[in-house]
């Protein structure tokens, strides 16, 4: 091989590159591009390595009586005393001294319809009464004067001045006066019985309250036509309708098939909707000897021991009933939680409360139990709390949250 052979075979530093190969700068920059990419899924991984998945319980205010409660029910308040007040008169309603809400005392006056037609019918009966005294005050005269005709006759026909005839008619007048008073009383005595028609007749226009109780309702306004036992186009039946609050009690429903764990007498704990933080005393009043077929239910009524002036007719509770009375310092609640959020690390009672996605670990201590919780000292009503805890949960940890 010649020498200029061998000077083909050189390679040339300066030729450009063939072949479509990228420079060397080129790798360098997608290998810098993978690694920044390898590093971000690094550490995503990590983050969500460290935020394991977690249940999450809240913290409760329980009360001890769930400890001796036997069974709950649902219901609603009722009056055992309530009545729709009208008159048995019909009219036009011309007073109204009633809202809702006012209180009234039994026999009071609370509204009263027109009554000058019955009024006039009461003064017209008194008048005949007067007629009647007058009528009989003159039949006592007429009789003073027969009878003084009689003695007077009487004497004569002794002396043999008058004939017997004569002294016959004077007795027979006598008679007749005499029968006359009888009437005569008889007639005030008509009189007055009819006052009385007339006063009861101006009393029917009077509404009056039967009993103590509240106003619930007012039906009827002044200038309402009032017609009771019917249906009248543009009239009112009922002018108001009133209840007994100290009668007030609450029906529940129980299920036939527990109601043999329900005696009268047996002390319950009462739960209004509209008072969640109060709970009232009960107990057993009666159940009604009848089964609800649609329901299969008893009905079963438990009056308050315990009064609140705050609780109204047909409000929603619940009842627990009770296998025994709950003591005064048992009445006040606790706060509790399920014993699954308490893990015990280092000899420390712990409990993992969630702020802001992140465990705090929060040391408590535990006491009674109540129902399928425990009392807990350390913890707030509505903290939520993880619900068993594993070792990947400690303090500071992020957690995520699978069960709200």
């Amino acid at each position: 091989m010649t020498s200029a052979d061998l000077s083909k075979l050189r390679i040339d530093r300066n030729a450009p590159s063939g072949g479509g190969l990228r420079p060397r700068r080129h790798w360098g920059k997608i290998a810098a591009i993978i690694v920044i990419a390898l590093a971000a899924a690094g550490i995503a991984a990590s983050r969500y390595a460290a935020a394991p998945a977690v249940d999450a319980v809240t913290v409760v205010n329980a009360y001890p009586s769930l400890n001796y409660t036997l069974l709950n029910a649902s219901g609603y308040v009722v009056p055992q005393r309530k009545a729709a007040l009208s008159s048995k008169a019909q009219g036009r309603l011309e007073w109204l001294g009633v809202l809702e809400g006012s209180r009234v005392k039994a026999n009071e006056p609370i509204a009263r319809l027109e009554s000058r037609d019955v009024r006039a019918a009461l003064e017209q009966a008194s008048a005949q009464i007067n007629v009647a005294q007058a009528n009989l005050e003159q039949g006592m005269a007429e009789l003073r004067d027969a009878q003084a005709n009689v003695d007077r006759s009487s004497e004569l026909l002794a002396k043999k001045f008058i004939s017997a005839a004569q002294h016959d008619a004077d007795v027979a007048r006598l008679d007749k006066a005499t029968a006359a008073i009888a009437g005569l009383k008889a007639a005030i005595a008509a009189a007055r019985s009819n006052r009385r028609v007339a006063e009861v007749a101006v009393e029917q226009t009077l509404i009056r309250a039967p009993f103590d109780g509240v106003v619930l309702t007012k039906n009827a306004n002044e200038g309402d036509n009032i017609t009771p036992f019917s249906s009248a186009a543009d009239s009112k039946g009922a002018v108001v309708t009133i209840a007994d609050m100290e009668t007030l009690e609450v029906e529940a429903d129980v299920s036939e098939s527990n109601i043999a764990r329900i005696k009268v007498g047996q002390p319950c704990e009462i739960q209004l909707d509209a008072l969640p933080d109060v709970r009232l005393a009960g107990e057993v009043a009666r159940t009604v000897p009848t089964v609800d077929r649609a329901k299969a239910t008893v009905l079963v009524k438990v009056r308050f021991v315990e009064r609140d002036a705050r609780v109204l007719p047909d409000m929603s509770a619940k009842v627990a009933f009770l296998s025994k009375a709950v003591a005064a310092d048992e009445k006040k609640p606790v706060i509790a939680v399920q014993p699954a959020a308490i893990v015990e690390r280092n000899g420390r009672k712990l409990a993992f409360r969630i702020k802001d996605d992140k465990a705090q670990a929060m040391e408590v201590s535990t006491g009674a139990r109540i129902g399928d919780l425990v009392e807990v000292k350390g913890l707030a009503a509505g903290d939520r709390v993880v619900l068993n805890p594993s070792d990947k949960v400690r303090d500071g940890a992020s957690v995520a949250i699978v069960k709200k």
